[in-house]
């Protein structure tokens, strides 16, 4: 029984996916299995799929179901394994990236989660990002985006949370933690996660040698309207969940601020009906996490100040990051 397993979600995955899997096929660690939940893909890029790569269990869903529920599927169908490590299929891993990430949990036992290093697909001298930033007004975004790779991101350091096209959990964690909200569908979930793994007294560790190669945003475009308003609802669902009711007191004016900013931004850049049809549906489902975050906080091991240890509290800092 290996003692981790890589999952991968996809939809309509095209060309990217193969590059993705020879990446792992080039790992210097053999020892684990790979599970692939197929989100229901029309676009024929699985139709050979278990003909040529029949070592890799798939999961054929009959809809798409979005990432949050695949993913958690995946982790279903990982019993018996320690660890799970999520892997976009637009991501192509180094061949050290899963070796590193092992020797980092065996290394380091006060975290429980990791991050990894991600390079832009298309252009290796800039960073797609080094763990995830989680700031007080709740926005997140990835740190050191766009910067220069050969300057940036280069020790192992504490960070909020990973991001999850490329990052390693314990199982027992994850599951524990009640694994991803399948409400979100897609983005914001795995900020999400981390924030209630963090309650729970759980650290990230960002891991500068674990690299991966990232497209983002491959298949449901960067900035488009579905990305802008699973974004900008869930974000409202994250902090009414999660967020420690003496902080979200303190910090509601940042976060009403950042609401107002970003229902401008966006109208001004031509996606008024995606920011707004959001902020809309964040309020008329909010009670459904306010009355989650009862068991949530129930069970929260953590001060406030744990928490405002690892997140961003700068006020310029989400204006910078482009809301």
């Amino acid at each position: 029984m290996s003692k981790v397993a890589v999952i991968i979600v996809t939809w309509n995955p095209g060309h990217y996916l193969s590059q993705c899997l020879l990446g792992l096929k080039n790992q210097t660690c053999k020892d684990f299995k790979v599970i692939l939940v197929d989100n229901h893909s029309t676009d024929g890029s699985l139709a050979h799929f278990e003909t040529e790569w029949p070592e890799i269990e798939l999961v054929k869903l009959g809809s798409n179901t979005g990432f949050a529920r695949a993913s958690n599927i995946g982790v279903e169908k990982s019993e018996g394994c320690v660890w799970i490590a999520l892997l976009n299929p637009d991501a192509v891993p180094e061949p050290t990236w899963l070796e590193t990430l092992m020797r980092a949990a065996e290394q380091n036992t006060e975290f429980s989660f990791f991050g990894t290093r991600m390079l832009d697909f298309h252009d290796p001298s800039k960073l797609d990002g080094t763990g995830d930033v989680y700031h007080v007004c709740g926005l997140a975004w990835r740190e050191h985006h766009g910067k220069p790779s050969a300057d940036f991101g280069l020790k192992d350091r504490e960070v909020f949370g990973p991001c999850g096209a490329s990052a390693l959990y314990r199982r027992k964690d994850y599951l524990e933690a009640g694994g991803f909200d399948e409400s979100f569908f897609m983005y914001f979930e795995d900020v999400d996660l981390a924030f209630r793994l963090r309650l729970k007294g759980h650290r990230c560790m960002y891991i500068a040698n674990a690299v991966v190669s990232h497209v983002g945003s491959a298949y449901s475009g960067k900035r488009s309207p579905f990305s802008i308003y699973h974004g900008h609802r869930n974000r409202i669902w994250t902090y009414f969940k999660n967020m420690p009711a003496r902080m979200l007191l303190k910090y509601l004016p940042q976060l009403l601020l950042s609401c107002i900013a970003s229902l401008l931004w966006f109208s001004l850049q031509g996606k008024a009906g995606a920011i707004w049809k959001a902020k809309w549906d964040a309020l008329i489902n909010l009670p459904k996490f306010v009355r989650a975050r009862k068991t949530i906080q129930a069970c929260r091991t953590v001060s406030n100040q744990d928490l405002l240890r690892v997140m961003g509290k700068g006020w310029l800092d989400p204006y910078r990051n482009k809301l």
